[in-house]
């Protein structure tokens, strides 16, 4: 098997910088909670990306900006972590 992203060097960033987190879950209302529980009152925007073919997931994209890599990392894995999203790219 073919790895296809196998890259060893280091993602280089300058912070600030915007960043964007696709969210999947199964309910639009879920995930916004979600958000506010992770990121609380902080300036976001969130928008619909798609619906799967049967319905029964839905993905959103959020935009912030982030600080530092820590933060990156810490929001990324708050919220692939909370009950209400299935997966975090």
């Amino acid at each position: 098997m073919e790895i296809i992203n196998d890259r060893q060097e280091k993602l280089e960033l300058e912070y600030p910088c915007s960043w964007c987190y696709k969210l999947i879950g199964h309910e639009k209302e879920a995930i916004e909670k979600a958000i506010r529980e992770v990121i609380l009152e902080r300036e976001h925007n969130l928008t619909h990306s798609n619906v799967s073919k049967t319905g029964k997931y839905v993905s959103m994209n959020l935009d912030l900006v982030i600080y530092n890599e820590d933060e990156r990392n810490f929001i990324y894995e708050a919220l692939k972590a909370h009950t209400h999203i299935k997966m975090v790219l």
